[in-house]
């Protein structure tokens, strides 16, 4: 992780940190493959928890000695220094540390004299003493010490004689490295520039001296020491990575943060960011080519244990991150990709992507076409198209998220398309029947092949009751609909303030087990918008399912993910989504 004579030293503190957040909770075994994924990554030190603290935290630090076999990080242990007017050796904490049995600790002390008096209720003296001995301790007994100067930032603003005492008594104790933490996240970006560099200067001394330069940081530092610095900072103020970044850039080396920047209230600085910038605009070699391409599948992959919703915003890594949806953007990107883009998205693991909306132009709809295979369209028909995807949308429809509905438009414009099956009518009753509660029951007649079917069926809901006359009107002829299934189904009021009589868009999406895709309807009756969204969702199934191939769909429009990359212009769409066997291929080869 070097450029030049600069080496970067990543902290990963998701396991540690990151779990902290509101809504987070990881199981041991998550814990254990998460920092397997990180240290195949290219993470230096991986802080798996505080020892002590909680059982999960002591089953990681038991299991991980047998079960984690890092190649590249070194595992780390987080906890406190020492209580007050109390011997390490005594202290039952410090020995839970050791007991950990990890290569590195990584100890927190009081920076900020508040603290000193308020929290920990003793003299700056005997906590200048808790710092240097707990870290002499530690390392006295082979352990590599990362010192965590929590709230430095704060305590430097009101003291900073004492902020930087700390900080030496931290060195003379033996640590590796002293990282300057902006716990409460309040800092701006100027104020962590100045401060890093103040410090830089007045411990110039004891810190590892920094030869080379990079892009944009301030050069050549002093130093005539060992010690490295670096920068812990939290994202309340909305600051976390430009601080990282700005103390990267005036002399620290080692930098913490939390995969998506999870942690405590806002969270913490997200290292997925960091390294994006980092690498790509920054001139740090951090990782290779080949596993910063995982970037976008290691944010995903953590998101996924975690059990939380991918953030489609997320920069260099999030669904949208580099998606065009205005007119006139999508006809820019056409012509060059760079115009609208500040990276490139494979780099990172992520794609181009063109939305379909009100907002699209003409060129929107041609990326689409191609994308979904839909050949022989006229300039004429996509124009037709895009008309009528403004008057839907203007109605209640929205397509960015539906993007197989969109797949049916287009194909629905070509000449001689027959779909599956078609509707004759449909009815819908819901009843309250004594002794056996509500009841709801459909009514369908559609056509296929020719001949009309007319079946009922009784449900869980109108909606499920539709969808079981459908499948007992048609599967006759389509014996292997029974692999689809609906995976999610959403309700959002459009113009509530129209009361009982506002419209309604339903969004559907449905599996084969393999693929998802999505679909849209929208009215002022919800029956009739989960009616469009359901037909359109089987028709979709069908007019794409090869019955013949065991893997389920081709991906072809499905808005999940795209199995096959297609290139329409020089926009590239391929898929941010990567098999293991693929991933674990690729980051062998590449060492």
């Amino acid at each position: 992780m070097e450029f030049g004579d600069v080496k970067i030293q990543l902290f990963d503190t998701t396991l540690r940190d990151g779990a902290q957040a509101e809504g987070v909770s990881l199981s041991c075994d998550d814990k254990l493959r998460i920092a397997a994924r990180l240290d195949e990554f290219g993470i230096d030190y991986i802080e798996g928890g505080w020892p002590g603290s909680n059982p999960k935290d002591m089953e990681f630090f038991e299991r991980a000695g047998s079960e984690l076999t890092l190649r590249h990080a070194r595992l780390t242990a987080f906890g406190s220094t020492c209580k007050r007017d109390t011997d390490p050796a005594d202290d039952p904490q410090i020995q839970l540390l050791l007991q950990a049995n990890t290569p590195v600790v990584s100890l927190f002390g009081k920076s900020w004299d508040l603290h000193v008096r308020d929290v920990l209720q003793t003299t700056p003296k005997e906590n200048l003493r808790m710092i240097r001995k707990s870290i002499a301790f530690l390392t006295g007994r082979g352990r590599e010490v990362i010192y965590d100067a929590e709230h430095f930032f704060d305590g430097y603003k009101e003291n900073a004689e004492y902020a930087l005492a700390t900080l030496r008594q931290a060195i003379a104790g033996g640590a590796s490295c002293v990282v300057l933490c902006d716990t409460n996240g309040g800092s701006l970006v100027w104020e962590v520039g100045e401060i890093v560099r103040t410090v830089r200067r007045e411990l110039a001394s004891d810190l590892a001296p920094i030869a080379g330069s990079v892009n944009g940081s301030s050069g050549p530092q002093p130093g005539a020491g060992t010690v490295t610095l670096g920068i812990h900072a939290h994202n309340d103020s909305d600051t976390g990575v430009a601080n990282s970044l700005e103390a990267l850039r005036n002399g620290c080396t080692h930098v913490q943060g939390t995969i998506n920047g999870y942690g405590e209230r806002c969270g913490n600085a997200n290292l997925v960011s960091i390294i994006a910038n980092m690498q790509l605009k920054m001139g740090y070699d951090l990782v290779s080519k080949e596993r910063l391409a995982h970037l976008t599948d290691l944010s995903h992959y953590v998101n996924e244990l975690a059990n939380l919703r991918p953030n489609t915003h997320q920069p260099f890594v999030g669904l949208s991150a580099f998606a065009h949806k205005g007119g006139t953007h999508v006809n820019a990107v056409l012509k060059n990709v760079d115009s609208y883009q500040h990276v490139e998205p494979e780099r990172l693991g992520n794609q181009t992507r063109v939305l379909v909306s009100e907002l699209s132009g003409k060129d929107n709809i041609s990326i689409k076409a191609g994308e979904f295979g839909v050949e022989g369209l006229s300039r004429e028909k996509e124009r037709a198209v895009l008309q009528q995807i403004k008057e839907l949308e203007n109605v209640g429809f929205e397509f960015e998220s539906a993007e197989a509905s969109v797949d049916l438009m287009l194909r629905r414009s070509q000449e001689g398309y027959q779909p599956g099956f078609s509707l004759i009518d449909y009815s819908v009753s819901v009843a309250n029947r004594t002794g056996r509660g509500l009841s709801s029951e459909a009514t369908i007649k559609a056509e296929v092949g020719g001949r009309i079917y007319h079946e009922v069926s009784e449900g869980n809901g109108p909606v499920n009751a539709l969808m079981l006359a459908l499948r007992k009107a048609i599967q006759g002829h389509f014996p292997h609909l029974d692999r689809m299934h609906l995976l999610d189904y959403k309700v959002r009021i459009i113009n509530s303030d129209q009361g009982t009589g506002a419209s309604v868009r339903v969004l559907i999406t449905s599996s084969d087990g393999v693929h998802n895709w999505t679909t849209v309807g929208a009215s002022t009756n919800i029956i009739e918008a989960s009616w469009t969204a359901i037909s359109d969702a089987v028709e979709y199934f069908l007019i794409n399912y090869d019955p013949n191939d065991e893997s389920g769909l081709p991906a072809r429009g499905a808005d999940i993910d795209y199995a096959q990359p297609s290139v329409s212009g020089n926009v590239a769409i391929s898929s941010p989504i990567v098999s293991e066997e693929r991933r674990s291929a690729e980051l062998s080869s590449a060492g």
